[in-house]
């Protein structure tokens, strides 16, 4: 024997459980958007975009569609440290679905050529 409050807790456990496969989808989604415009993004040092050399360390899309990013640079004496995050804050704010982004330089760890996609890799003739 059940009573009412248990199928409506049942009930509201299910919804919220489909509630958030539904948020998981949105967040993959715009995820997949995000990286495809990071991909747009080149340091121009390097004929590869700034994802596949490794200079993205983190992606994260919060309950508001901010983007926040995590990236590094080849090294801190890069020429173009001054304009290239910049550059990816407006060109993911841009994105259909992201409501802001922001992006935070960080050297830690540092940044080394086996942190590149085996493409850019082989792009560069390193393999």
């Amino acid at each position: 024997m059940s009573d009412d409050g248990s199928l409506e807790r049942a009930a509201d456990f299910l919804s919220a459980d489909s509630a958030d496969k539904v948020r998981q989808s949105e967040v993959d989604a715009l995820g997949e958007r995000v990286i495809e415009m990071l991909r747009t993004v080149y340091d121009p040092e390097i004929p590869v975009n700034i994802f596949e050399l490794g200079l993205i360390y983190k992606v994260d899309i919060d309950d508001d569609n901010h983007v926040q990013i995590d990236m590094t640079l080849t090294s801190p004496a890069c020429p173009v440290a001054g304009i290239l995050p910049g550059e990816v804050e407006t060109k993911v704010g841009s994105v259909a679905g992201v409501s802001s982004a922001t992006v935070e330089l960080v050297w830690d760890p540092p940044w080394n050529p086996s942190m590149m996609t085996e493409e850019a890799q082989l792009e560069l003739g390193i393999i």
